[in-house]
């Protein structure tokens, strides 16, 4: 059966209507005259079998009804106009928010396998990227951690076991060739889900007093800071593989901490099957499984 659907002509009338709450706006607004629309109105009223608006001589009120109708129709009517625009313009952006720790890198230096690569807009957050996609400006966010969130769409993306990390230049200065070296370095700590304790003891190290060093709240600015040959931090394979693998960091050990799930894709329930959504989220999850960093079937490619 075919979709039951009122006419256009008067749904549009009656939402300029009871956007502007007078008859005469809307006709203005879409080129009617006034006797028209008010004909389109009560065309609607008899298709819906139910009243939408109360009138008292030339004063209009919503009903209760007409008014729930009009601001869940006005919604529709602006997303139906966005998504003309945005085929008339052209390949739709995505708007992509998340960390810029991921951005810089893991999502950047791989962005040129996407085919639509050049249709990204990619943002990224001072703090945890927000998930309120009224606000943000997103299609899809890239955050920390995975805890299900009413409306969205959350699908763990990485998983990764961590390792001290150095700065070559600091490495040769300080002979760092053992793991009790680093009680003699400056350690930066990690304000979510440190592990340097989980990391002494796996490295027989156990209930050793920690040396003391400055605590940042994220593992990218401590990251950050090691580059720079100021400290030791504890990095996830994940993220720093292409920072190790130009030559700015070096792994130290083969010590590694139990692997965890650190980042997740999000993205608005209702516009899950998107085309561009469904394609980026499908591209990252492939990217993320041929490394083998997808929760659940991450490799041993760290250990």
């Amino acid at each position: 059966m075919g979709r039951k659907l009122p006419p256009f002509a008067a749904v549009r009338a009656f939402e300029a209507t009871a956007r502007h709450m007078s008859v005469k706006a809307a006709a203005d607004e879409l080129c009617l005259t006034p006797s028209a629309v008010s004909h389109q109105i009560k065309a609607l009223e008899g298709f819906l079998d139910t009243q939408l608006f109360e009138r008292s001589g030339n004063r209009l009120a919503l009903t209760l009804t007409g008014e729930s109708y009009a601001g869940k129709l006005t919604h529709l009517l602006d997303s139906f106009l966005d998504e003309t625009e945005s085929v008339r313009a052209g390949p739709r952006l995505l708007r992509v928010l998340s960390t810029p720790g991921f951005a810089a890198r893991w999502l950047a230096p791989r962005l040129p396998r996407l085919d639509f690569a050049l249709d990204i807009r990619l943002r990224v957050s001072n703090g945890a990227p927000s998930l309120d996609f009224a606000t943000n400006d997103a299609d899809v966010v890239i955050q920390w951690s995975d805890q299900p969130t009413p409306g969205l769409l959350v699908e763990p993306l990485m998983a990764s076991a961590r390792y001290p990390v150095i700065a070559p230049a600091l490495r040769a200065r300080e002979r760092v060739e053992r793991p009790e070296d680093l009680l003699h370095q400056t350690l930066f700590y990690d304000e979510t889900d440190d592990a340097w304790t989980e990391w002494f003891a796996a490295a027989g190290l156990a209930g050793t007093d920690l040396p003391s060093g400055p605590t940042y709240p994220n593992c990218e600015l401590a990251t950050t800071m090691v580059e720079q040959a100021q400290g030791v931090s504890l990095a996830y394979d994940a993220v720093v593989r292409n920072t190790l693998a130009s030559g700015r960091l070096e792994r130290l050990f083969d010590i590694v901490t139990l692997p965890m799930a650190i980042y997740s894709v999000a993205c608005q329930e209702a516009r899950a099957e998107e085309p561009r959504i469904t394609a980026f989220r499908a591209w990252l999850r492939a990217e993320a499984e041929a490394e083998g960093v997808l929760p659940g079937r991450h490799s041993n490619a760290a250990e």
